[in-house]
């Protein structure tokens, strides 16, 4: 699988604020990539810097073979964006908007009504094409700021943490359309997020501090070298529990133990097989992994 996104050596600064420290990372076609970090991190900036809104002190970026520095009107067109806050013109309807966006790109008449019909459909906006954007309540605004970025078919969607504020149900269906456009279109989605299990998800997870990469894997790349594993027992007593010698803590009907890894669960199960008779062996969270990186929580994009 071929490398899309090929970021190397990347440096920003702010005067004396380092933004991006040295940045280097490949992102592969068709991937769920997870870029992560609290505010401050250099994400935001990172992100400026691909779109062409924010030039680089340093380094080189290339995107689908072209390099930002040679050709940055070629990449933007291969670039999809959907940005935390909402860039629709309030008063326009949604098909003003859309037709609008459109024409940017040379996609008019027979064209743009088949592809706006194509994400009305994918995205369920039928019913709003006439409405104006600012009478829209936040999920629908949502919607109608993706069909947005995927008006010209963009080769990589990046979603700056697309799902915050919205309820389940809208979040659930905007991963649904995300995860059939990823199988029918290839696409690659470059992903911030605070939500951790939508980064649970990813097929790699970059995590940024301070402008430079703390830690990068898979999610089970990361678990097992950040996070240990639990192991719940049900159905016995907290003193039996106390004679197995590691730490735990109680639930509802059972007891949680925390392992270093899914070794350590194997072999206290085959020491103690008459305590083991009804029990689940989990992985850490991504929440677990975050926090081991970094120090910080992430939760509403702040840090804690």
């Amino acid at each position: 699988m071929k490398s899309i996104l090929c970021i190397d050596h990347l440096n920003k600064s702010f005067g004396d604020v380092q933004a991006v420290r040295d940045l280097s990372f490949r992102v592969r076609e068709g991937e769920l990539f997870a870029f992560l970090g609290v505010n401050g991190a250099g994400k935001s900036t990172t992100i400026n810097i691909l779109c062409g809104q924010l030039t680089k002190d340093s380094g080189s970026v290339v995107i689908d073979g072209t390099d930002l520095d040679q050709n940055a009107d070629q990449i933007k067109r291969e670039l999809g964006v959907v940005f935390q806050g909402s860039v629709l013109d309030a008063a326009l309807s949604v098909y003003d908007n859309l037709q609008s966006r459109a024409a940017l790109y040379g996609i008019a008449g027979q064209a743009f009504r088949h592809r706006l019909a194509e994400l009305a459909s994918l995205l369920e906006l039928d019913d709003l094409l006439k409405r104006s954007v600012g009478k829209l309540s936040g999920g629908q605004q949502r919607r109608v700021d993706i069909a947005r970025a995927l008006l010209h078919r963009p080769k990589i969607l990046i979603l700056d943490e697309p799902t915050t504020g919205l309820d389940p149900q809208t979040r659930k269906m905007i991963w649904n359309v995300i995860a059939d456009l990823r199988k029918t279109e290839n696409m690659t989605v470059f992903l911030t997020t605070h939500y951790m299990e939508e980064a649970a998800d990813a097929d790699y997870v970059v995590i940024l501090d301070n402008g430079s990469i703390s830690a990068e894997g898979t999610p089970l790349e990361l678990k097992n070298a950040y996070s240990g594993d639990y192991v719940t027992i049900y159905g016995i007593h907290e003193d039996t529990v106390k004679t197995l010698g590691v730490e735990f803590e109680p639930l509802r009907g059972a007891y949680r133990l925390s392992v270093p890894n899914t070794r350590a669960a194997t072999e206290l199960i085959l020491r103690h097989p008459e305590v083991f008779g009804d029990y689940e062996i989990t992985k850490g969270k991504m929440d677990d992994v975050f926090l081991a990186v970094t120090g910080k929580k992430l939760t509403g994009g702040d840090l804690q």
